[in-house]
């Protein structure tokens, strides 16, 4: 039996474990990032607005649930500061990220004059600011990194992490993209439920109680299910799930249990399930592949590069001599390999050539600094112009790519 939009939306709703409820900020109030321990705490003690520490003098602030942020005043990493931030409830209403001893702002909700009288974080993680007429901002409305159960993920809504962003369609089509342009990952829902859809308004949302991922819509007589977590169907009141964009790029829904241990999550459901396939994973000149153990791991072409920074291999790769300083110049082959760039291919770059003329292509063009050739009967050849590169390797890619370099 199929039960109409707005009936099935009111039952997902109401069987949400919590009830909304929330205490007051007024203004006047201030947090600082000195002081973590000082919060601003839902009714029921789940949900906190605070700073926490991620590495040595660097803060956010944020609402943690269970030691993890899910949504960060200004977003990540635009929003890190040092111990000398607070985040500040003004009289005029404004909720401000700033550092106390030079008044820089580094965030602010923008809500000055306009009556906000009081600000109130409910037991759904929503912090909200309210005037006498309703609220006027919330979090929910601007999220960050993450969706909470009850919070309505619209087509004008974007989560980000770095470079790596999360869109919903008109169309109702999920996408992940890099630098705002990449889009490498595009999902129709399961078993490609979008493909008959004329949508008006979608918009996303987490089932708490089953663990969907879903899609809504007033055309829709019943959501169209995006996604399942790995533990679609158990319900427990002592957690919640949250759906989050991670720094990797890479979307993801976990779970997490309140007295878990602090920051402890469980991935529930990937995007995408290959992390070599996410764009840029390694960086420019970086090349992702996995280890024994399936983990991906990014490393330099040949000995002729050096990691940007060895702490952090993620961050790409240099030539240890630029191929402008060079006179001899040779093409390194990576088998089983493909290379994508940003921006991407033009048609002009694009040719039909075996693998040998591809690597000839790329040598005698002094703006070309790579090749793919695919390998797979098509005989079509990518010359890589462009200043990104990235590189990924695997022993079921039939594809050849070169790099050029010092001989």
């Amino acid at each position: 039996m199929k039960f109409p939009y707005m009936q099935m939306f009111c039952l997902i709703f109401i069987f949400f474990p919590t009830v909304i409820s929330a205490a007051d900020v007024f203004p006047g109030s201030t947090l600082y990032a000195s002081n973590p321990q000082n919060s601003w705490d839902s009714p029921n003690g789940t949900f906190s607005l605070s700073f926490i520490q991620e590495a040595e003098n660097i803060y956010f602030a944020a609402i943690i649930y269970n030691g993890i942020p899910v949504w960060k005043a200004g977003g990540d990493p635009r929003s890190a500061v040092n111990s000398s931030a607070a985040l500040r409830f003004l009289a005029d209403g404004n909720l401000q990220l700033v550092y106390t001893s030079t008044g820089f702002v580094v965030w602010q909700s923008n809500t000055a004059g306009r009556g906000v009288s009081r600000g109130t974080l409910d037991n759904s993680g929503n912090f909200i600011l309210s005037n006498g007429s309703g609220p006027v901002w919330t979090t929910f409305d601007n999220p960050t990194d993450t969706i909470l159960p009850g919070q309505n993920f619209t087509v004008d809504q974007v989560l980000r992490s770095g470079l790596y962003s999360f869109h919903l369609l008109r169309s109702g089509n999920m996408t992940l993209r890099w630098n705002d342009t990449i889009v490498y990952y595009s999902s129709t829902g399961i078993n490609g439920s979008l493909a008959n859809s004329s949508l008006t308004s979608p918009s996303l949302g987490l089932q708490q109680p089953v663990g969907i991922f879903s899609l809504f819509d007033p055309t829709l007589s019943n959501p169209l299910i995006m996604a399942r977590s790995s533990d679609y169907g158990e319900v427990t009141d002592d957690s919640i799930r949250f759906v989050k964009l991670e720094s990797d790029g890479n979307l993801r829904t976990y779970s997490s249990a309140r007295n878990s241990g602090s920051g402890n999550k469980i991935v529930r459901w990937t995007a995408i399930s290959d992390q070599c396939q996410v764009f840029g994973y390694c960086g420019n000149m970086g090349i992702c592949s996995y280890d024994d153990d399936f983990n991906p791991v990014c490393g330099c072409p040949s000995e002729n590069f050096d990691p940007i920074d060895p702490k952090d291999p993620r961050k790409g790769c240099k030539r240890k001599v630029e191929i402008a300083d060079c006179s001899a110049r040779a093409m390194l082959s990576l088998n089983h390999s493909t290379l994508l760039t940003y921006p991407p291919e033009t048609s002009s770059q694009v040719h039909s050539a075996s693998i040998t003329a591809c690597k000839s292509l790329c040598l005698s063009d002094n703006l070309c600094l790579g090749s793919t050739s695919l390998a797979d009967g098509t005989g079509v050849c990518y010359l890589k112009l462009s200043e990104f590169i990235s590189g990924y390797q695997s022993p079921t890619l039939t594809s050849t790519s070169y790099v050029k370099s010092k001989t």
